[in-house]
């Protein structure tokens, strides 16, 4: 995020920006299917996060709870968190053995903006699992976990 007017602009710190995502995933995301907080409230330097998505209607994910790993490293936003699920899935852009959300795979991390928050990854990878590539993919076991 930048502000100012004119030709200048300020570049938001790292720790306030994510200061501001901590607010906005603690208060609940449009309609509750995702949400985000940090691992250890006592990190200082907010690398470690855990997000949740309930999976989409009409899919293999339907009802499903998924967790994450979300790990912003220094140079967070300037470069994509890694991301990686936690509980087992199957989707085109997650790598089967890790669960890393390998970035060349998967749009917003392949083109990362500074902008772009952890909110739009986990809304993104919601959208992923509803595609046509994902949506009917055979899927592990509920409730197992990398």
């Amino acid at each position: 995020m930048t502000l100012g007017s004119g030709g200048s602009s300020v570049v938001v710190p790292r720790n306030f920006r994510l200061l501001e995502e901590l607010e906005r995933g603690e208060k609940g995301i449009g309609d509750g299917t995702v949400s985000y907080g940090m691992d250890d409230g006592d990190d200082i330097y907010m690398r470690s996060w855990t997000g949740t998505i309930i999976g989409p209607h009409n899919s293999v994910h339907e009802g499903r709870i998924y967790q994450l790993k979300l790990f912003c490293d220094k140079d967070y936003p300037e470069k994509p968190p890694t991301v990686r699920f936690h509980s087992r899935v199957n989707m085109t852009c997650v790598n089967h053995e890790t669960g890393v959300v390998e970035a060349k795979k998967f749009g917003i991390l392949a083109n990362w903006q500074r902008e772009y928050t952890m909110e739009d990854i986990l809304i993104q990878l919601k959208k992923e699992m509803a595609a046509p590539q994902n949506r009917k993919l055979v899927q592990p076991p509920e409730g197992t976990f990398f």
